[in-house]
């Protein structure tokens, strides 16, 4: 009975986690993992971004085409529909791009702080600079979903653990560097795109960790300001 409301209980929490994803995808239409024929309410922007032929109407082709870059970036449900979560990580995506390498040009990251990691909520980036000088980036990461934000502030880096494992979610954290609380930078196998967002910490891939790792140490700056499209 135990091992029956335990799975119950999972069940339960499997459907709570989908839940919010799939009324945030609106009226796409549920059919599981096939493709789906549905023309989706961006339509011809996803058609643009793809790369494909822009008429605004689902076809066979750009059905593969949103589907396979679903399943990359972890979106759910991955059947080609061009919903506003789909969209919504191609707009994201565009954004970034625009930065180049002048991610600081608002003045909105300190530079009068030396060495100091910036994380950008709003689009998603980090970088790392010396004054007004740029070290490494911009990069995208993957920072806290709604309910479980990065903080934003003025902090620093009081712990770096390069093999930490979560005590909470027992997940292994690699080249973590914790700068508020049990958040931090650190390592994932996911992709940065992948909604809706980490626990709080700021999701990086394994090359990005590892340099930040390198370029970072304890008491340097960290500058957290903006929000995540979502929260």
């Amino acid at each position: 009975m135990g091992d029956i409301r335990r799975r119950g209980a999972v069940l339960l929490g499997i459907t709570a986690l989908t839940a919010p994803l799939t009324v945030a995808l609106g009226a796409a239409p549920a059919q599981a993992a096939s493709c789906t024929t549905q023309t989706g309410p961006y339509q011809k922007k996803v058609e643009k971004f793809l790369g494909l032929p822009v008429n605004g109407k689902q076809s066979a082709s750009d059905c593969k085409a949103i589907k396979a870059f679903q399943t990359k970036h972890g979106i759910s449900p991955n059947i080609g529909y061009a919903g506003p979560v789909t969209w919504g990580v191609m707009d994201l995506m565009n954004k970034q791009k625009a930065v180049g390498n002048k991610p600081n040009k608002a003045g909105k990251c300190p530079t009068n702080k030396g060495r100091i990691a910036c994380v950008n909520l709003t689009l998603q980036l980090s970088w790392i600079q010396d004054g007004d000088k740029l070290v490494y980036g911009p990069v995208p990461v993957r920072t806290g979903r709604n309910g479980y934000e990065t903080r934003t502030g003025l902090k620093k880096i009081y712990w770096r653990n390069i093999d930490h494992v979560s005590t909470i979610y027992n997940v292994p954290m690699p080249y973590s560097q914790f700068f508020d609380g049990g958040q931090a930078f650190h390592s994932v196998g996911v992709s940065m795109w992948n909604p809706p967002g980490s626990h709080g910490c700021v999701n990086m891939t394994k090359t990005t960790a590892k340099k930040y790792w390198s370029l970072l140490k304890t008491g340097d700056d960290v500058y957290v300001y903006g929000r995540k499209p979502g929260t």
